[in-house]
């Protein structure tokens, strides 16, 4: 079987029947299937409007879903998809929108961190005395009363309200005509460059954007209900992808004009970031350019990526139906930029206490006392701290190949699990367990130390990072990493371009 081709056939099986007509624009001439997949059919949408080549590239995917189409869009026939369609579309879309965005002054107040990276306490503390903070959007429980369920009904309504009156406040502005932009970040010294634009739901479903990681079924829900009430992706997801020279020289080119915001926040976890964000001259010359682009990998947001997926579903079995809902926003990173740190665990409690523990882990791995530091240098060792009453130390564990055939399996999160949690503590479903937590990198090892000496835990490990490479070799594999593999930093601010649908 060809592992380069995005369906189940092999090329000898291709159907050989002539090109069928699929569809005409605007009384222009009749494009073909064919037509419209191959490199040379893109070429030829050059030579017409803009605006005309955006509901083609739509109904590109639409053909893929058989999604009824856009008023602007005359179909003659409705096709199945068929495999032979699929293997002349192995290239990635970015899709330009229009964006609703603060005003340049007003870009730094609105700016929020992500939903899902602060509780409800920390997004009332965050937004307290700001009226324009995006979290009213995305955290909009927060302007309910203390106590408020944030899967009521009412939390929904709220977002859906207050989303709408960013939309008629005179600090924010909804672009005129559909766009790309460019999204840089600096941290500690380091940038980090992607590209702000749409990406098809269709591409989504059928593996060109791969996923890592298992989405929760009530984490869906929420998010999908969020987008569908206020009808609008509020947020990007984060993806990466391998770089591409004319996409690069094209990104260079957009950042030699003058930024549409340009600011810095301080957090208390990562430190002073930088955030630019320009807006591309030339977006149809930066999607196209984008189209060699094969494959799409997320990296944070997976349940943001899915509860699109279930959105644009769902419009499309009811009668609201939303062109621009088969699209939500994403910024998409070279993954030769990406920067992944370390997602530790903890322990919060040890059967037999931690010398106990202590002793078996040295009939199970190889164990140096008192090791001295805490975050292992190399792939395959990993730091563990434990606090016996007389002050806590760090113990360098060397964790066994496994004898396992995933690619998954290789990771030393999962590594970790085979020959420490599940065989010495029990934990078997690291998901669910109840027994074992998570502490993102950008904390550090002191964070670990903490919980431990406090009491808020009984031991903890601190990982070495997984590799981006890691991250493509697992998704490529068809395999889902084990939970929580990867933290990225930095964060991505939301607000800043958000994608209303209807």
């Amino acid at each position: 079987m060809s592992k380069n081709l995005p369906c189940s056939i092999e090329p000898d099986e291709l159907p050989t029947a002539p090109p069928r007509k699929v569809f005409s624009v605007s009384q222009e001439s009749v494009m073909t299937s064919d037509a419209v997949g191959s490199r040379s059919g893109r070429q030829n949408l050059k030579s017409r409007p803009f605006h005309n080549r955006l509901n083609e590239r739509f109904l590109r995917f639409a053909y893929k879903r058989g999604v009824p189409s856009a008023s602007a869009i005359d179909y003659t026939s409705r096709p199945v998809p068929s495999p032979r369609f699929r293997t002349v579309l192995p290239m990635a879309t970015l899709h330009p929108f229009r964006a609703l965005r603060p005003r340049p002054q007003d870009a730094k107040a609105v700016a929020s961190v992500p939903y899902d990276v602060v509780s409800v306490a920390e997004a009332r503390r965050l937004a307290a005395g700001n009226d324009k903070s995006f979290l009213h959007v995305i955290r909009p429980e927060i302007d309910l009363p203390e106590g408020t369920d944030e899967h009521a009904p009412e939390v929904y309504e709220k977002g859906a309200e207050n989303l709408h009156r960013f939309a008629a406040s005179a600090f924010m502005q909804t672009e005129d005509t559909p766009g790309l932009y460019v999204y840089r970040l600096v941290m500690n010294g380091r940038a980090q460059t992607g590209l702000f634009g749409g990406v098809a739901v269709a591409e989504y479903d059928d593996g060109t954007i791969l996923k890592h990681e298992e989405t929760r079924p009530a984490k869906e829900d929420d998010r999908t209900r969020h987008i569908l009430t206020q009808r609008a992706h509020a947020e990007p997801v984060m993806l990466t992808y391998r770089g591409d020279d004319e996409v690069e020289r094209l990104t260079e080119e957009a950042m030699q004009a003058d930024p549409l915001y340009d600011f810095e926040i301080e957090s208390e976890t990562a430190g002073a970031v930088r955030h630019t964000l320009w807006r591309a001259p030339d977006p149809e010359a930066l999607s196209d350019a984008f189209g060699a682009v094969p494959q799409l990998y997320v990296a944070d947001g997976h349940h943001r990526c899915k509860a699109a997926s279930r959105a644009a579903a769902e419009l499309r079995e009811s009668e609201e139906a939303a062109p621009e809902a088969e699209f939500f926003p994403a910024v998409l990173f070279p993954m030769d930029q990406m920067r992944i740190l370390p997602y530790n665990r903890v322990v919060y409690e040890l059967p037999e206490g931690p010398e106990a523990f202590l002793e078996k882990l040295e009939t199970r791995v190889g164990v140096e006392k008192n090791a001295g530091h805490a975050a292992p240098e190399v792939a395959g060792a990993v730091c563990c701290y434990l606090n016996a009453g007389d002050g806590g130390a760090w113990h360098r564990l060397a964790l066994p190949e496994t004898e396992r055939e995933g690619r998954a399996d290789q990771l030393d999160v999962a590594r970790l699990s085979e020959f420490v949690l599940e065989p010495v503590l029990g934990i078997t479903d690291p998901r669910r367990g109840p027994n074992l937590g998570f502490v993102g990198g950008i904390r550090g090892t002191g964070e670990l130390e903490r919980r431990v000496d406090e009491g808020q835990a009984q031991a903890a490990f601190s990982m070495h990072p997984t590799q981006i490479e890691d991250l493509l070799d697992v998704s490529d594999a068809g395999e889902l990493m084990p939970p929580k593999s990867t933290w990225f930093e930095p964060k991505l601010r939301s607000g800043l371009l958000a994608h209303r649908f209807g």
